[in-house]
């Protein structure tokens, strides 16, 4: 029987998680060896409450991890893959825009070959401003990521456990997960679902935290930017020695009109600022990769975790247990 896990970052969601559980565990509960594992991005409402009572009355299917503060969308998304012990893990969201009765098509699509299975949706029943951000967010991945331009960045997607595995050795901080599932494989699938209004409140997305996304997306995952600071260094030293050039030759012969001190400064600070545009462009080349390497910050910190009784094969980290029975709180690897 297949082992799948549902991945649910949890973000103040009182009103909705408990019914959304309920429902994957009727329908699926009986069809795989299922788990749920729950991971609560700092609620501010009764989630924490409501999520412990969801580990408590079904401790044979739902895992559920509290982290310490609040690290986004994506962070959460990589504690509970660390977490995850099945052969396929599912991500969604926690309040119901992904219906649970499509789970199961992801799951027969993956089950064609592919490593990681997007959705793409008939129509998007998101506010006009998040609709908007989404379709800014595609083109730039179209570029930066180098997306296949037919590919849709769904949240909603089901991976295989080899990329899972692929996916949780990224250490660095500020995950964006799509930015490792395409530099990790090309061989991806996509199928069309539903997709719901919010059932509750609204998009934890704020511009700030698109701009962020996008940011992140730049800056963390591509040297783009770096080398387009260096065609335009370059760009600009070529101008500033053609018009060097030209206002030295002006010098040179008498019977071409002498070139003015606004030529002449130009000349001279168009070719500088080109050069310093170059030089900072190649030590940034070499500074950006040491970033992408070396950068240390935590992905999450998981304060509890309180796991399911049913033990998969796949145990992705083992950490000891306090006096209380509940496992220590660790920086996420």
């Amino acid at each position: 029987m297949t082992r799948l896990s549902i991945v649910i970052p949890v973000y103040n969601a009182e009103k909705t998680i408990e019914s959304l559980c309920n429902t994957l565990i009727n329908l699926y509960g009986k069809r795989f060896t299922f788990e749920i594992v729950l991971v609560n991005d700092n609620s501010q409402d009764s989630t924490h409450l409501i999520c412990r009572r969801l580990h408590e009355t079904h401790r044979g299917s739902i895992s559920y991890i509290r982290l310490a503060r609040n690290f986004g969308e994506h962070s959460a998304v990589m504690a509970g893959l660390n977490h995850a012990t099945g052969d396929l893990c599912v991500i969604m969201d926690d309040d119901f825009q992904n219906p649970p009765e499509e789970v199961g098509r992801l799951v027969d699509e993956i089950e064609k070959g592919f490593d990681v299975v997007y959705t793409h949706y008939y129509a998007k029943r998101d506010s006009f401003f998040r609709n908007l951000g989404s379709r800014f967010n595609d083109k730039m991945a179209n570029i930066i990521l180098q997306k296949p331009a037919n590919l849709y960045l769904s949240s909603f997607k089901i991976m295989n456990r080899f990329l899972v595995n692929e996916i949780i050795k990224y250490t660095g901080p500020d995950p964006y997960i799509d930015a490792i599932i395409l530099r990790s494989t090309a061989n991806i699938g996509r199928v069309e679902v539903r997709h719901e209004k919010r059932k509750h409140g609204n998009s934890g997305y704020t511009l700030g935290k698109l701009i962020s996304l996008w940011g992140n997306m730049v800056v963390s995952y591509s040297l783009i930017p770096l080398r387009i600071l260096g065609v335009i260094g370059l760009a600009m030293t070529i101008v500033g020695c053609y018009v060097g050039i030209s206002t030295y030759i002006s010098y040179l012969l008498p019977q071409l009109q002498d070139p003015s001190e606004y030529e002449t400064l130009t000349a001279i600070t168009t070719f500088f600022r080109g050069f310093q545009f170059l030089a900072v462009s190649v030590v940034g080349e070499y500074v950006g990769r040491i970033y992408l390497s070396l950068n240390s910050d935590p992905q999450f910190v998981v304060r509890e975790k309180f796991s399911s009784q049913r033990k998969l094969q796949f145990a992705c980290i083992h950490k000891e247990p306090d006096n209380n029975g509940h496992e220590k709180s660790s920086p996420g690897a």
